[in-house]
């Protein structure tokens, strides 16, 4: 045995093992064959020469004065010929030869030597795959067995099941394939590693390999939804005021987000922003459609209608309802689309009103800042029609409605309809209070204007005043009532 260390170096590196696994592998495989050959092998013991080069096997047995059984026990007599300080009770180490053993007990040996290093094998593959979960990974086409696609990895196996593959995707032998590890299962040839590329993590991965920005967290993802082979969408969010996340994951002129694309085979990717706003998350969420108009429906149970041009429509729904289904899951709401002709027949106000009616003009003491005056600051208002109308003037609530009332707000852009709409939101929302602080000097200026007025003879003409009864240049009587 004094190739035994050469021999455990050669199987540290074919193998991965460590050097007690092997260790205990050789002393399992001898105790084995101790067993075969003497029917026990619990007092055999096995010891290893600090270089590995050597190992030596004892038989350790109790010394006896009468021996019944041979395989544990010892006479003293013969005990004293090993050594002179033995005494009946005591153990000795026997050094036993094992070219003596049998030649099953050499094959019993072998097949357990074999085991253990097999088990010591797939327990050291799948404690160090297991950190592999969450991974890219790369192999190459193997073969393809009722749908689920076998990938080379190098010393283990991996498996794409039909169910994680993308319908964009065909393979030929040979074949690079990227994905991501899911799972790690052994079996009874090692281990396998569960693969997918329609995991939503997969896309995650390969962005955050084309967009420096998120390695460093100036942009973060905030949430990725996935139809495997048609849509994937993302938002995005950043930690500096002067950073687009949305353009810093596109790249210039798309570079980035190209890259992505052909990683993907072609699969269509919405990057959008993300905004803790929901009726903007929403209006995002449902891109590329142009969105005029979100309402939130039903805060407590997240439901919102959008509204949309009609050319928009198909747009926003996608094939099949795709689009509003992902943006449904990307936002955590159940959205409703309509365009705007089907809007018309609905009734609206109450949605449009309801927060702005619970939060908008809060007369509570303790409520600071100053009161919202202006058109652009109500919720619920098209932000794109209150711009317009701040260019034209009309921004202020007091001015908008006067306005409105004689009908001179003609603003190139903005349908009547559209005003109405305005119109109709701030009456819901705004209380208009007559201010009677000027009540007092009104009455006091009718009152000065009574007592300034002047008094005339109704026969002559001659002034006269209150306290007369008769007329001083005519002599004319009267009396006032």
């Amino acid at each position: 045995m004094s190739d035994m260390s050469e021999a455990i170096r050669e199987l540290i590196e074919e193998k991965g093992v460590s050097v007690e696994s092997v260790k205990q592998t050789v002393e399992t495989a001898i105790k084995a064959a101790y067993k075969k050959t003497f029917g026990t092998s619990d007092n055999c013991e096995v010891q290893f020469t600090e270089d590995l080069s050597d190992v030596s096997v004892y038989s350790k047995k109790v010394i006896v004065d009468g021996v019944y059984d041979p395989v544990t026990e010892i006479e003293l007599e013969d005990a004293l010929k090993m050594s002179d300080e033995c005494e009946v009770g005591d153990e000795i180490l026997i050094l036993v030869d094992p070219k003596t053993f049998e030649r099953s007990a050499v094959s019993t040996g072998k097949q357990a030597a074999h085991q253990g290093l097999n088990e010591s094998f797939k327990s050291n593959l799948l404690a160090e795959n297991r950190e592999k979960v969450g991974e890219i990974i790369i192999g190459y086409y193997q073969r393809e067995h009722n749908g689920n696609i076998y990938v080379d990895l190098g010393k283990v196996e991996g498996v794409l099941p039909k169910k994680y593959q993308s319908s964009r995707e065909v393979y030929q032998k040979n074949d690079r394939i990227k994905a991501i590890v899911v799972d790690v299962k052994p079996t009874s040839s090692g281990v396998q590693l569960i693969l997918s590329r329609t995991d939503p993590k997969f896309v995650q991965s390969i962005v955050e390999l084309e967009v420096p920005e998120l390695e460093d967290k100036t942009v973060e993802i905030f949430k990725i939804v996935r139809e495997a082979g048609y849509r994937t969408k993302i938002a995005v969010l950043s930690n500096k005021e002067d950073v687009d996340p949305v353009g810093a994951c596109v790249g210039l002129k798309g570079v980035r987000i190209q890259n992505v694309i052909r990683e993907l085979e072609g699969e269509k990717i919405d990057v959008l922003r993300y905004d803790p706003n929901p009726v903007e998350f929403i209006k995002n969420a449902l891109s590329p459609a142009e969105v005029e108009k979100v309402f939130i429906t039903d805060e407590e149970k997240k439901q919102a209608l959008a509204i949309v041009n009609e050319s928009q429509f198909s747009l926003a729904i996608g094939k099949s309802g795709m689009n509003v289904r992902l943006a449904n899951r990307l936002c955590d709401w159940s959205i409703d689309v309509k365009t705007e002709e089907q809007a018309a027949e609905m009734d609206l106000s109450q949605f449009a009103t309801r927060r702005a009616a619970e939060n908008l003009f809060n007369n509570e003491p303790d409520v600071e800042g100053e009161p919202i005056s202006t058109i652009s600051e109500l919720p619920g208002v098209n932000a794109q029609v209150a711009e317009k109308l701040k260019a034209a003037g009309f921004d202020d609530i007091q001015t908008f409605v006067d306005s409105f009332e004689e009908g001179s707000i003609k603003v190139e852009g903005v349908t009547q309809e559209e005003l109405e709409a305005v119109n109709s939101i701030v009456r819901d929302v705004v209380e208009f209070v007559d201010d009677d602080s000027e009540k007092p000097e009104d009455e006091a200026a009718q009152t000065v204007q009574e007592e300034e007025e002047e008094y005339f003879c109704p026969e002559c003409g001659e002034k006269i005043t209150l306290d007369m009864t008769k007329c001083p240049k005519c002599g004319a009587e009267f009396e006032f009532e």
